[in-house]
């Protein structure tokens, strides 16, 4: 069985971490759009439903708990990956009791991300996209 397609949305305030993810994610054949604030991230988020969306913790107005609440607040089936270089068990903790799907720290290498969006991808209701 091959692996779907995935759209996957990654907002990050570091320009070079979304260059590199979106090259990495899209060799495997997913749909990427990167954002480099929350706020631009989540006017995309309204209008299109993505699969996993990546979102750094740490960033200017907008921040990843921020971009997390919206997603959940629009009761899609969305799962959100939060990244950070300031990892801590307590943002991780918060991040998860909030309704995050994972966390991941900074630095990392895209395959560790991909694993990790591989294990949403497989909790994802399955589309007639397949």
């Amino acid at each position: 069985m091959g692996k779907r397609s995935l759209d996957i949305c990654i907002i990050d305030d570091e320009i070079v971490v979304c260059k590199r993810l979106q090259q990495y994610f899209t060799k495997l054949k997913h749909q990427v759009e990167t954002f480099v604030d929350g706020a631009s991230a989540i006017a995309r988020i309204d209008e299109k439903e993505f699969d996993v969306v990546v979102s750094d913790i740490r960033m200017d107005n907008i921040d990843g708990m921020e971009v997390l609440q919206h997603v959940l607040d629009k009761g899609v089936r969305t799962k959100v990956i939060l990244i950070t270089g300031y990892a801590t068990i307590e943002i991780a903790r918060e991040a998860q009791a909030k309704g995050a799907f994972d966390f991941i720290s900074k630095p990392f290498k895209p395959q560790d991300l991909q694993e990790v969006v591989d294990r949403a991808a497989k909790e994802l209701p399955q589309g007639t996209d397949a």
